[in-house]
C-alpha cells in the first residue's frame, strides 16, 4: 500500500504544469451575433466572422452586417482564420480535413471582402491555421493531427511555427513544448498571433485557454510562459491593434464573436 501511494505521488509530481487551471483569465466584454464557426478578426472599425468558405464583416460599434463573401466550397473548403493587416484581410486556408495537406494564404479587401489574390504554400508542413505580420516578417502556424485530418507519420507533435520573408520564403521554424502539446492533443493549434506585449499567443482546438509563448534564446522549441483562461473554446483569434489587450475569438456554443480583455504577460 505504501509503495502504491509513493508511486501515485510520483506520477502526480511528473504531470506537466500546464494541467493546472489557469491562474489568470480573459474577461468577455462584448458579444456579436455573427454565426462564426472557425474564428474572428478585428479591424479599426469592424469585426469579421470566419466560417470556412464564408466571411462576414460587421460594424464594430453597432454589430450591423456590412459585407459578406461566400466562396466556392471546393476551392475554399477550410478558411480557418483571418487577420486585418493594413487595408487587407489576410486569411489562412487549407484543404482540411483532406490529405495530403495543402495550404494557401488568401487575401481579401478588408472593406468589400472582394478576393484579391492567393499565395500557395504547398505541401509537406501541415495545414496552415493562422497567419500574422510581425517584426518585418510573415508568421504562420501549420497544424498536424493524430486522427481526422492527420497525415501519418506526422501527428500533433509536428505542429510548427514558421517565419517567412516578404516573398514567402521559409526562414526559420519552431516546435511546441510538451506543456502545450499535452493540452492540445490529439488536435493542434487553431489560432494565434503576436500580442501587443511582444509575446506570441496561441489557442488550441477545444480548450478555453491561451498559451503565452516566446521565441527561445536557444534551441528550436518555443518557450511556454503562461496559460490564460478565456471563454472561447480554442479556435482562431485576432488582436485588435487599436485597443491594447483586446482579443477577438468565438464560442462554438452560440457561434458568437467574443471581444475579450486579456491580462497581458508581464
Amino acid at each position: 500500500m505504501i509503495l502504491e501511494l509513493i508511486a501515485a505521488l510520483a506520477l502526480q509530481a511528473e504531470a506537466p504544469a500546464a494541467s493546472a487551471a489557469p491562474a489568470r483569465k480573459a474577461e468577455t466584454v462584448r458579444r456579436y451575433d455573427a454565426g462564426a464557426s472557425q474564428g474572428a478578426a478585428a479591424g479599426p472599425n469592424d469585426v469579421y466572422s470566419v466560417s470556412n468558405w464564408r466571411i462576414v464583416r460587421f460594424d464594430k460599434k453597432t454589430g450591423e452586417k456590412r459585407a459578406e463573401w461566400t466562396g466556392d466550397k471546393a476551392r475554399f473548403p477550410h478558411i480557418n482564420s483571418c487577420a486585418a493587416i493594413a487595408s487587407e484581410l489576410v486569411c489562412a486556408s487549407s484543404n482540411f480535413p483532406a490529405t495530403p495537406h495543402v495550404s494557401t494564404v488568401e487575401i481579401f479587401d478588408s472593406m468589400t471582402l472582394a478576393h484579391k489574390r492567393s499565395i500557395s504554400l504547398g505541401l509537406g508542413t501541415g495545414s496552415v491555421t493562422w497567419v500574422d505580420r510581425h517584426d518585418g516578417a510573415w508568421w504562420a502556424m501549420f497544424a498536424n493531427y493524430d486522427a481526422k485530418g492527420g497525415e501519418p507519420p506526422r501527428d500533433h507533435r509536428h505542429t510548427t511555427l514558421v517565419k517567412f520573408d516578404d516573398q514567402w520564403r521559409r526562414l526559420e521554424a519552431w516546435a511546441l513544448p510538451a506543456t502545450v502539446l499535452e493540452r492540445i492533443k490529439p488536435m493542434s493549434i487553431s489560432g494565434g498571433g503576436w500580442g501587443p506585449d511582444g509575446k506570441l499567443y496561441l489557442s488550441g482546438h477545444d480548450l478555453p485557454e491561451l498559451y503565452v509563448m516566446q521565441l527561445p534564446m536557444g534551441g528550436g522549441v518555443l518557450d511556454h510562459l503562461d496559460t490564460i483562461g478565456m471563454e472561447a473554446e480554442g479556435q482562431a483569434i485576432d488582436w485588435d491593434e487599436g485597443d491594447k489587450g483586446m482579443l477577438y475569438g468565438i464560442t462554438r456554443r452560440s457561434r458568437e464573436v467574443l471581444a475579450m480583455r486579456v491580462p497581458l504577460a508581464k
